[in-house]
């Protein structure tokens, strides 16, 4: 049966609008997921923008309201103080222990090594003038082979001129004046720092009867023999500078050394004594001594 060409051209006609209806439709649904699509992203962004504008930078006020705030308390501000004067000390005690037991030895030591330097230039020239020694003035250097001890020694025992400066001192002045090593008796007295400023006499408790103790001038040697030793007496005591020192065992007049120090080490409470005896002189001219050859 043949279809009459009104009908299939209205047929046609309702088709295409139907599907255009349903376009509509479609594109309608779509629109609506992209709307929510952008309501959602607009949420978020109002978001960020909240939690940004919350870490903005505090105004001064707020930020000195918010610093008042925080405030420490009085116990926690006093303990800090405090904290702070115990570091402080510890500190200044650290620097002082460094500089008495380690700087004043390495300037001490230079000033003596300069010094004896200085004294052995002068009797090779024959500038070196024996006699009558000005107070600090170096005139002889003191050996103590076994404690591999070399140190200039001056006239008189100023802390300042003389045993700062990493020297031994001869007592020379007032009560306490001693003999030279050139004179036929008597004893001659020395005094030198045990701890700090080049602690020459540190390790004179060391020495045993027998050792070698020489003293070395523009002229001669004079070797000693370490005799005996007190190990603790009161500074009062200056008997031990006797010509014929009590204490030391010796019976009567002869040509005698004493070296002096304090005691314990580290404190100036005591005196160490030590003493020697006089075994040979011996003129430069016939070089050193066995003492300082051996």
């Amino acid at each position: 049966m043949r279809r009459d060409p009104a009908s299939a051209a209205a047929s046609s006609s309702e088709g295409r609008a139907a599907r255009r209806k349903a376009a509509k439709k479609r594109h309608g649904r779509r629109g609506g997921s992209h709307k929510a699509a952008e309501d959602s992203q607009d949420t978020q962004g109002a978001d960020d923008v909240s939690e940004s504008a919350s870490r903005a930078p505090l105004s001064r006020m707020e930020a000195r309201r918010q610093a008042r705030a925080r405030k420490a308390s009085p116990a926690v501000v006093a303990s800090r103080a405090i904290g702070e004067v115990f570091i402080t000390c510890g500190v200044l005690m650290l620097l002082f222990v460094t500089y008495q037991l380690w700087w004043t030895n390495v300037r001490a030591q230079a000033q003596a090594g300069k010094e004896a330097s200085d004294l052995q230039s002068d009797w090779a020239s024959g500038e070196g003038k024996p006699g009558v020694f000005e107070p600090g003035q170096g005139f002889a250097l003191l050996h103590i082979p076994k404690l591999d001890v070399v140190v200039p020694i001056a006239e008189g025992i100023n802390s300042k001129k003389v045993l700062d400066r990493g020297m031994v001192g001869h007592y020379a002045e007032g009560a306490l004046k001693t003999a030279m090593p050139d004179a036929k008796s008597g004893n001659f007295g020395l005094a030198g720092h045990r701890n700090t400023h080049g602690e020459p006499f540190r390790y004179i408790n060391r020495l045993e009867p027998g050792d070698p103790i020489v003293v070395e001038t523009q002229n001669e040697y004079f070797v000693y023999k370490m005799a005996s030793v007190l190990p603790v007496t009161p500074p009062s005591n200056v008997s031990v500078l006797d010509p014929v020192p009590k204490g030391s065992g010796f019976e009567g007049p002869g040509r005698y050394i004493t070296l002096t120090t304090c005691t314990p080490e580290f404190t100036s409470k005591y005196r160490l004594i030590v003493w020697g005896k006089m075994v040979e002189e011996r003129p430069r001219s016939k070089g050193k001594p066995d003492a300082l050859v051996s």
